[in-house]
């Protein structure tokens, strides 16, 4: 039996590419919400997880950092997938009919001058793949769906116009999910280290706490803050930085961290995406 890899979305979304691309051999498990996916994995229901984190274009996908910590899974693989939005309509629609485009939010504004230039007017919907099953089941040919080609290979509609986002290098982050990590994995290109902490309340905590990343040469790529609880004195932060726990400068600056703050907790060790070089 295969093992299976759990996403948000129904199939066709850029999550299931991101599958497809990423763990070939895998089933790939729709899932309602990330919530959703994150438990069909701690449940044993899929293997493995892809969680999508933040987008080059939009941002970082709200609220998947705060689920993380409390998942109890472990961040083993990063996947970089290239999204090209396509204008998908049943077979039969030329440009000038289509009048409505259905998309996520997410999806609605990356492709904002391709619609205003051909006077389509967006919709937003859960997901884009939904759109595409909603677009294929229906008869109206002045309506498309926003997604990838996927979707309209799986829903049988015709690709009407092909790769209309806004930027070149449109990119989603994915984070892969697991049960159980290795520790002793080392990639090709490098590799990343993921955690969570809290700062002590104590004057420039957080300063102090960096200081060690910058000392010990170590590359924090990503830092960024959310509340706990609702509380605004409980702030938590999610960081990425280059390395691997076992490199003896990681070791100092995790170290020197670990004098700032009464919270930290390693989400995972893993190889770095080639794609991450890539500029």
């Amino acid at each position: 039996m295969p093992q299976k890899i759990a996403f948000q979305g129904e199939l066709g979304a850029y999550g299931h590419q991101a599958c497809v691309q990423a763990r070939p051999d895998f089933e790939p498990l729709p899932c309602d919400t990330f919530d959703d996916a994150i438990e069909s994995v701690r449940k044993g229901d899929a293997d493995l997880g892809m969680i999508a984190v933040e987008n080059s274009t939009y941002g970082r996908v709200a609220d998947v950092h705060s689920l993380l910590p409390e998942s109890g899974l472990h961040i083993v693989d990063e996947a970089f997938v290239r999204v090209h939005v396509n204008l998908l309509t049943k077979q039969d629609a030329t440009l000038d009919q289509v009048g409505h485009a259905i998309g996520h939010p997410v999806i609605l504004p990356q492709c904002g001058i391709f619609l205003r230039a051909n006077q389509i007017t967006p919709h937003a919907t859960s997901d884009n793949a939904r759109a595409a099953r909603e677009v294929a089941a229906g008869d109206d040919l002045t309506v498309g769906a926003l997604a990838s080609e996927l979707a309209a290979e799986i829903y049988g509609l015709k690709v009407l116009a092909r790769h209309i986002e806004d930027s070149d290098r449109n990119t989603t982050r994915f984070l892969v999910m697991a049960r159980e990590t290795d520790y002793n994995r080392r990639g090709e290109y490098g590799m990343m280290t993921s955690f969570v902490f809290r700062v002590r309340n104590i004057p420039a905590a957080l300063y102090k706490a960096m200081g060690g990343f910058a000392t010990n040469g170590v590359n924090m790529t990503k830092l960024e803050s959310y509340m706990v609880g609702g509380h605004f004195t409980a702030t938590q932060f999610y960081a990425e930085i280059e390395g691997h726990p076992d490199d003896r400068n990681v070791q100092l600056a995790l170290e020197e961290l670990g004098y700032f703050t009464d919270h930290l907790h390693l989400m995972g060790v893993y190889p770095a995406d080639k794609r991450r070089l890539e500029r």
